[in-house]
């Protein structure tokens, strides 16, 4: 008998990371595949993702609903709750050998606390990692103490989740997930793009993705505000905007990139481009601003430029072609002249990516074929060895 994987996802942006994963556990002779979905799949602000995943040709087998009608802390905090109810009985019904989960999303962490009460083995993709500004960075660690096998980015990370008392045999250094998609999809051109997107770029492009910052009060819309007034200044430039997660506090970033576009003929914003869509967009801008993740994990793969705004992604390993700046006009004006400056273009091509040159997801699905599902979900503290110093 197969040994049942139920991956859950909950956001356009981690499916995209968990894409080549799916694929590998459903094509395993050895594996099950079970997909849960909930958070933004489900909800029509956030463009309804789960039908990207069902385009794909992936079967879903539960959704979870959890109301992301509001991003106050009491709202996120009850949608939290309402999502562990809602993957207690999924898990139940569904009763896998093991629930595979990605990153540090608070809907995910109700994914891994319902997994740990049902004795369900948790493997985990991207932990070890820091974000020092954002309350991922808290969830992501609690998640790498809920699971049993991990699957990290780099060595950096790796002896992170080991010094949190894991096994090194349980943790496996499998690079950046996200560059698998750079390898497997093949991107559109630029006519075709331009159709679909009903947009037209210009002498210059830019991308813009930026997320609130969920352990500063009230920064959100300070900083998108200052961002907003330097893009709002600059000329023969025309902007690209994805939309902010579901975050405390991302609606009012929705509504300053609405009104700003409404204002601007050169901009337009989506909720959702979608993988495809959003690496080919990259690969004809001429950078990437704001501060997801998506910057520093897989834009260094494309050649692109990014400039990191703020301390969102403080902590994080980045590659020489993240420009980090201060969210402030004056900080931001300087990282765009370093970004179209000629020597920085120049320096674009060698760039070396720190999460990895792609395969994997392949690394993933092969632990997963040879893991042994003994049932058990106790785990053993593992010390690091304790140095003496002579005196």
């Amino acid at each position: 008998m197969n040994n049942k994987i139920c991956v859950v996802t909950g956001s356009r942006a981690e499916y995209g990371l968990l894409r080549w994963v799916i694929e590998g556990i459903r094509g395993s002779d050895v594996l099950d595949l079970q997909i849960i979905v909930t958070g933004m799949h489900l909800s029509p602000e956030f463009g309804l993702t789960y039908r990207e995943i069902e385009f794909d040709g992936f079967a879903i087998d539960r959704k979870v609903e959890m109301l992301l009608s509001s991003d106050t802390p009491v709202g996120v905090t009850k949608s939290m709750g309402l999502a562990m109810q809602g993957f207690a009985d999924a898990l139940d019904s569904l009763q896998p050998n093991l629930v595979l989960i990605l990153g540090d999303r608070y809907e995910i962490f109700a994914a891994a606390s319902a997994a740990m009460i049902a004795r369900i083995p948790v493997a985990h993709l991207h932990g070890g990692e820091i974000t020092e500004a954002a309350f991922d960075e808290s969830i992501r660690h609690s998640i790498t103490k809920m699971s049993h096998l991990h699957f990290v980015a780099a060595e950096e990370y790796r002896q992170r989740v080991i010094q949190m008392g894991e096994d090194p045999a349980i943790v496996f250094l499998v690079g950046g997930l996200g560059i698998d998609n750079i390898l497997n999809l093949p991107r559109i051109d630029r006519a075709s793009l331009e159709l679909s997107l009903d947009f037209k770029f210009g002498e210059k492009n830019l991308l813009i993705t930026f997320h609130p910052v969920t352990l500063e009060h009230c920064t959100a819309a300070d900083q998108m505000h200052e961002l907003l007034g330097v893009l709002g200044a600059l000329e023969d430039t025309n902007f690209i905007f994805t939309m902010p997660n579901a975050d405390t506090g991302g609606r009012i970033l929705f509504e300053m990139i609405e009104e700003f576009v409404a204002h601007h003929p050169n901009a337009k914003a989506f909720t959702s481009l979608g993988q495809l869509r959003y690496l080919s967009t990259i690969a004809q801008v001429d950078g990437v601003i704001g501060n997801s993740s998506s910057g520093l994990i897989e834009v260094p793969s494309l050649n692109k430029g990014t400039i990191n705004i703020g301390n969102r992604q403080r902590g994080r390993l980045k590659a020489k072609s993240v420009i980090d700046c201060e969210p402030t006009r004056d900080c931001i004006s300087a990282a765009l002249e370093i970004l179209y400056s000629k020597d920085f273009q120049t320096n674009l091509s060698c760039v070396r990516n720190p999460y990895g040159e792609g395969g994997a997801s392949l690394k993933v699905v092969d632990v997963l074929e040879k893991y042994e599902f003994t049932g058990s979900v106790v785990k053993t503290f593992y010390d690091l060895p304790v140095c003496i110093k002579q005196s």
